[in-house]
């Protein structure tokens, strides 16, 4: 098999992985969102008591976060190394969107470290960046298929 062949089979590999670890943090990101909301309003459900500390589930979102960095910047170098021409196999939407999506995730983790950025905030842009990135994707398609009238 040419090495072009093994090139574009790493870059969707990693881009399934990236895209996985962030849907599981994007599940991480409202489960967060709930727990620190009703602990908020001092209401003891059962999904307060079945949950671990806050503190165990913010770092569990972090860590997501970090690995999911780490693969897309990986998917991203590998799509920019093996993909011919990037307007001519119409990728410049999906390629713009996990752009995006890796800054937010960027300014997610510098806002942690540098402003202590936690609970509803991490949540807010964990979603925020996941939303992106599934544009890169589904809003990829609806611009090529519905907009412009091409098969994907």
């Amino acid at each position: 098999m040419p090495e072009d062949h093994y090139g574009m089979l790493s870059h969707i590999a990693l881009s399934v992985t990236a895209y996985s670890l962030f849907t599981l943090a994007a599940i991480q990101a409202v489960l967060l969102y709930l727990q620190n909301r009703q602990l908020k309003q001092n209401y003891n459900s059962v999904l307060i008591r079945n949950l671990p500390p806050l503190q165990t589930m913010e770092s569990l979102l972090f860590e997501l976060v970090w690995a999911g960095v780490v693969m897309l910047i990986l998917a991203i170098v590998t799509g920019a190394l093996f993909i011919d021409d990037l307007f001519a196999q119409d990728l410049a939407h999906k390629t713009l969107f996990s752009l995006l999506s890796l800054i937010v995730f960027i300014a997610l983790l510098i806002g942690r470290y540098t402003k202590g950025w936690r609970g509803i905030t991490a949540s807010r842009w964990t979603l925020a960046g996941c939303a992106l990135l599934m544009l890169a994707f589904y809003g990829s398609k609806f611009v090529l298929e519905l907009i412009f009238h091409r098969g994907g």
